[in-house]
C-alpha cells in the first residue's frame, strides 16, 4: 500500500518507483512469522546487494511472495511442476503471478481436481 511518503517520492523522482523500505527487523519477522526451518539458512542480503549476488546453493524470495502471493516453504508439488516445465525459478515470478498459480490450485482443490499444468494452460499464460 502506498503511503503520502512514497507518492511524494514518487513525484520527486519523475515518476520512478521509490526503493522498497526492507530491513533486518522485517527480514526476522518474516523468517519467524512463516516459521523457517534453521537449517535453510536464510540471510539477509549485505548492504548493496542485489538478486544477482545470490550465493551459490541460495535463492532469493521477495517479501511479497509471502503477503501478496500467500506463498508458503515447503512449496506444493504443483507449484514445483509448474515452475519445472516453464523452465523458471521462484524469483522470477511475480507475486501476482504467484496469486494465480496457487489461485487455480485452491478452485482444483476445491472442485476435488488434482491440479495440473496442463488444466493450468488452459486457463492462464505464464
Amino acid at each position: 500500500m502506498l503511503t503520502t511518503d512514497d507518492v511524494v517520492a514518487v513525484e520527486e523522482t519523475g515518476g520512478a518507483l521509490p526503493p522498497l523500505k526492507w530491513d533486518q527487523c522485517l527480514f526476522e519477522q518474516v523468517v519467524m512469522g512463516h516459521r523457517f526451518a534453521e537449517e535453510w539458512d536464510a540471510r539477509y542480503p549485505a548492504q548493496g546487494q542485489t538478486t544477482a549476488d545470490t550465493p551459490p546453493g541460495y535463492i532469493t524470495l521477495y517479501s511479497n511472495f509471502f503477503g501478496d502471493g500467500n506463498f508458503r516453504l515447503l512449496a506444493t508439488h504443483f507449484l514445483g511442476d509448474i515452475l519445472q516445465y516453464y523452465g523458471f525459478h521462484i524469483p522470477k515470478l511475480s507475486p501476482m503471478c504467484m496469486v494465480s498459480v496457487w489461485h487455480f490450485e485452491f478452485v482444483c482443490q476445491s472442485q476435488g481436481e488434482e491440479p495440473t499444468v496442463d488444466k493450468f494452460r488452459a486457463f492462464y499464460q505464464l
